[in-house]
Parts: C-alpha cells; sequence; structure tokens
C-alpha cells in the first residue's frame, strides 16, 4: 500500500495546481500508472482527448467542452512533466514559446505593422513564420506540413502552400480537368485490372479533389464528415423503410437499391429545407 500524499483541497485550482499533482502522480510514492507512461505510451490519449475536444465543439455543448479542454489540458501538462524529468525543458519554457510566438506573429497589435484585414494578417503570419523557421524554398513550406495530419487535411494544407504567391497551377478550371483527368486513368486501370495502377490513380484522383475543395475555399475534412454524415442518415432511413415494409436490405435488386436511395435521400434533403425554412 502506497502513502497518501496530502493535497490542500480548493473550490477552484489553477494550472499550477495541475503541474503540481501531475509531477506528485509521477514521483517516487504516486500512481504505479501514470509515474511509467512515455511520449509514446499516452500518444493515443493525446489523439483521443484531441477529437473528443472537436466533438464537444461540434455539438455545441460548453459542458462537455470544459471538461475534453482540461482533459486536453492534461496531455499538454503530462507530456511537459515527462520532458522536465529529462532535463529538456518545462512548463514554463512551453509557455514561453508560444506567448512569444504569438508576440512575434502579431506585429500589427505589439508592433507598429500594418494589417487591417484578415487576409493581410494571414500573409504576415506565413511570411514570419517561414522567416522564423528559415524555410527559403516553396518545397520546404510543403515539406514543413505534419506527415501525421489526416491525409486529407494534409493533401490540402500542401495545395494550399502551393497556391500562395498568385500560383494558379491549381485554379478552378486546371483542377477540374485534372479530377477529370484522374477519373478517366482510374477508369482505365480498373479495365486492366492493374492493382498498381489503380492505386496510383485513386491517390491523385483524392489528392486533386483535396486541390479543388482549396481553390473553392471549402475544407475537404469537413465537406467530407458532412457527407458521411448525410450517408449514415440516408442509410438509416432506408433501413426503416425497408424494416416497415418487412423486408432485408440485402435483397434489394441493384435497381431498386438505388431508386430507393434516391428517394430516400430526396426526402430527406426536403425535410431539412422545410425545417430550415
Amino acid at each position: 500500500m502506497f502513502p497518501v500524499i496530502p493535497y490542500e483541497k480548493k473550490e477552484h485550482y489553477t494550472i499550477d495546481d495541475l503541474a503540481e499533482i501531475v509531477t506528485l502522480l509521477r514521483s517516487k510514492d504516486g500512481c504505479p500508472w501514470d509515474k511509467v507512461q512515455t511520449h509514446e505510451s499516452i500518444r493515443p490519449d493525446l489523439i483521443e482527448e484531441t477529437y473528443e475536444v472537436i466533438e464537444a465543439i461540434d455539438q455545441n455543448d460548453p459542458e462537455m467542452l470544459r471538461e475534453e479542454l482540461g482533459d486536453l489540458l492534461l496531455q499538454v501538462v503530462f507530456h511537459s512533466r515527462i520532458e522536465t524529468e529529462q532535463g529538456h525543458f518545462t512548463l514554463d519554457d512551453v509557455c514561453t514559446d508560444i506567448c512569444n510566438k504569438l508576440i512575434i506573429r502579431h506585429p500589427h497589435v505589439f508592433s507598429t505593422v500594418q494589417a487591417d484585414t484578415t487576409e493581410e494578417v494571414l500573409k504576415n503570419w506565413d511570411t514570419i513564420k517561414e522567416e522564423t523557421k528559415h524555410q527559403t524554398t516553396r518545397t520546404q513550406t510543403l515539406e514543413a506540413v505534419a506527415k501525421t495530419l489526416p491525409a486529407l487535411m494534409r493533401a490540402q494544407k500542401v495545395c494550399k502552400r502551393a497556391l500562395k504567391g498568385n500560383n494558379r497551377f491549381l485554379c478552378n478550371e486546371s483542377v477540374l480537368a485534372s479530377v477529370t483527368e484522374c477519373k478517366h486513368t482510374l477508369e482505365e486501370a480498373m479495365h486492366m485490372e492493374d492493382a498498381e495502377q489503380i492505386t496510383r490513380a485513386m491517390g491523385e484522383l483524392l489528392f486533386c479533389c483535396a486541390g479543388m475543395a482549396q481553390t473553392l475555399g471549402l475544407s475537404a475534412e469537413q465537406v467530407l464528415t458532412d457527407t458521411t454524415n448525410q450517408f449514415i442518415d440516408c442509410f438509416r432511413a432506408m433501413e426503416e423503410n425497408c424494416t416497415a415494409e418487412k423486408r432485408e436490405m440485402e435483397t434489394l435488386s441493384h435497381g431498386e437499391w438505388n431508386a430507393l436511395w434516391k428517394k430516400t435521400k430526396q426526402n430527406l434533403e426536403e425535410e431539412a429545407t422545410h425545417a430550415a425554412g
């Protein structure tokens, strides 16, 4: 049995309290689980907590968001504590770095640079970012996009940086032409049953779609998320219709499936329009 570590009970705690609690949990007399964790072992937790914050935002749930932000903050403090123990940096260093970054990248607020529009602010931000990270070529800015991002998000971010400086090789017309070309290439590969070519063409088609989302001012990630949710809603309604008619979905012919899908989708769109009006 481990000795009890006394800690003052408070009505309100601060981030300093959180840092101290994590330190105690990882101390010799702390928690057997907490004190053996590494960056790698809790990496999945960081990803999970981030997505749960996003879910709280999407659900417009302040109470849930408050809780999930706390869980995410714990991850920041925990990873910082591991580095403190290894003598690399502290939580204060993390705070110092982000404060310096915000001050440096907001010269229109903390200095005399003029930036009256969001476009000018973002342009200054990107320029300062490249200078502070010593990125001297366009390729370096593309390579700096995190490889661990979701693939669709990373593709669009790469396209966005490639577009910088009025480089219009990804204008609406050229991207649409590229999407059409990739579609034809994929069809040919499927006809030839060439697995390697199918994989390559599929990847190029997805990348071109991400580029098109960028030129249209859309978030490819959000668009696909919304469409996936709509697909599930339509599938649910279609399955409920089949259940009401005492029929298994698997018994539908290809033509019946398409017809019912089209009808169900149209009904849902009409209901959504009516609800919005």
